[in-house]
């Protein structure tokens, strides 16, 4: 029989696997999901022994639907950046800091200005602040320092789990941006920006492997063959734009999950000089992502749908469809807090405007759906203006799948707009076993997927609609954005200093 590759992402919500033919096909599919803990405001953390407990259930299930004996190689996806602090055992020392735990910021500003802002943003394509891997650690000891004398490892989620499966540490180039001192041209670590830190995994090329370990972890390798191959892989963003179908330049993918991910694939890797992009190495298609996230999307729905639908967000996507988005209230989707896509400003907070008694849930429903789309079609623009990434813009994700996505961006930004392919939602995992397929094998990139789905195209009446509803959530931002400001506040007000406009100024 035909070999098969399969792919584990590691996401925010939980696991998602896929196996795939090594043209792509998708043959099977599976998810277990975990939970975040907030044990305080700006907290985010997981288990790492959820995340191996929840690759089991995956595993098992794609073994039930796909022979594993068939199955050529593992490759890995996680999100970044996810702390995790192993001791010498590889065993965690505490809880996962994911992506979403805003507490590390002042470490993140320390780096970032004792390197060099401008310095630091070229050698590392990252505009550092405090959810990278290296500023979260510094806070870590620095809260609790009992913590440096047990951790050997200082590892992203997605390393933790390469470790776990074969016993070496490895990361790779896209996920190796995630730490905050990765030098992108020289593919090493920058000298002392880690300095007294535990020890950075080794940097491997994403196709590199190692052999799946005998029973190394009784609970994910139950019924693999041993020795399987395990592919480092990459980050959930990168390997999302592959299995997508993302191969020429100029061409966006959109991966809307628990944040959204906008990312537009580059031949060079064009600084933007005012630091609202982050430049990251593509596995196997060569080039550059010139990325930009945005922190809470997919979790702001979620957050919504539970006071308003029961967590149903399939109900809340129907409650905002029956709006006029004009009659909605303006709502400033920071709800984090903080935001970085094109804005990079740590302060903002989510916002509502507008309210009267005639607006119901569905209003709200609207409003977060439009200020997604309106922070969206700014990313797109920088993105345009900075770099010249002009392209069709392609849906993946969970997020994406309600219809009235891909109308709103095509309308808002007057792009044509790939509505997401339901056989290829998983993007992120099917990227990481097509990783597998080239490391493993050598096996040709199958043809893009996305190339034959109809495109959503503009609809030019629409197109002086959602000037005015930018314009009006440029404006809302441009009123809010300094009550949020420590020291933006008058002079003679308790704790004011001065007006802040920009992360360069700050």
């Amino acid at each position: 029989m035909d070999a098969v590759y399969a792919g584990l992402d590691l996401g925010t919500s939980g696991c998602k696997g896929t196996v795939v033919t090594a043209d792509g096909t998708v043959l099977a599919r599976a998810r277990a999901g975990y939970q975040t803990h907030r044990p305080e405001p700006g907290a985010a953390e997981q288990d790492p022994a959820h995340w191996l407990n929840a690759v089991g259930e995956v595993t098992a299930s794609l073994a039930d639907q796909i022979d594993p004996e068939r199955w050529r190689g593992i490759g890995l996806s996680a999100m970044i950046p996810t702390l995790v602090l192993a001791d010498a055992a590889g065993a965690p020392v505490g809880p996962a800091i994911t992506w979403e735990d805003g507490r590390a910021e002042e470490f993140g500003t320390a780096l970032r200005e004792g390197f060099g802002p401008d310095a630091l943003y070229r050698r590392t394509g990252q505009w550092v602040d405090g959810r990278y891997l290296v500023p979260m650690a510094r806070r870590l000891f620095a809260v609790s320092p009992e913590l440096k004398a047990r951790a050997s490892h200082l590892l992203g989620a997605k390393d933790y789990l390469f470790g776990a499966l074969t016993g070496e540490y490895l990361t790779d180039p896209s996920t190796a941006t995630g730490f905050g001192c990765y030098d992108l041209a020289a593919d090493s670590w920058l000298d002392g920006v880690a300095d007294g830190l535990p020890a950075l995994p080794g940097i491997a090329p994403s196709q590199a492997w190692r052999p799946l370990l005998a029973g190394a972890v009784p609970a994910v390798a139950a019924g693999l063959p041993p020795g399987i191959p395990v592919c480092v892989g990459g980050a959930d963003s990168v390997l999302g734009a592959l299995g997508l179908g993302i191969t020429e330049p100029g061409q966006v993918a959109y991966i809307a999950g628990t944040s959204n991910v906008i990312l537009g694939l580059s031949d060079t890797a064009a600084a933007d000089p005012a630091h609202r992009y982050l430049i990251t190495p593509m596995p196997v298609l060569g080039g550059w992502g010139l990325e930009m996230d945005l922190l809470a999307t997919g979790s702001a729905h979620g957050w919504l749908a539970g006071l308003l639908t029961g967590g149903d967000q399939d109900a809340l996507a129907r409650l905002a469809a029956g709006v006029d988005p004009e009659d909605a209230p303006s709502f400033l989707p920071y709800l984090l807090p903080g935001e970085q896509g094109a804005r990079w400003d740590p302060d903002l907070a989510g916002t509502l405007t507008g309210l009267h008694l005639g607006h119901g849930p569905g209003h709200l429903a609207r409003g977060l759906q439009t200020g997604i789309v309106a922070e969206s079609r700014h990313c797109l623009t920088v993105l345009q203006q900075a770099s010249g990434v002009a392209g069709g813009v392609f849906l993946a994700g969970g997020g994406a799948t309600a219809s009235s996505l891909a109308v709103d961006l095509a309308d808002a930004t007057g792009r044509p707009v790939s509505p997401p392919d339901p056989e290829r939602v998983d993007c992120s995992a099917i990227g990481a076993a097509m990783v597998a397929a080239a490391g493993v094998d050598g096996a040709a990139l199958p043809a893009p997927p996305s190339a034959a789905r109809g495109a959503v195209l503009p609809d030019p009446a629409h197109a002086a609609r959602w000037d005015r509803l930018a314009c009006r959530h440029e404006a809302t931002l441009a009123a809010a954005a300094p009550l949020y400001h420590r020291g933006a506040l008058p002079p003679d007000h308790p704790g004011g200093s001065h007006a802040v406009t920009s992360h360069d100024e700050r």
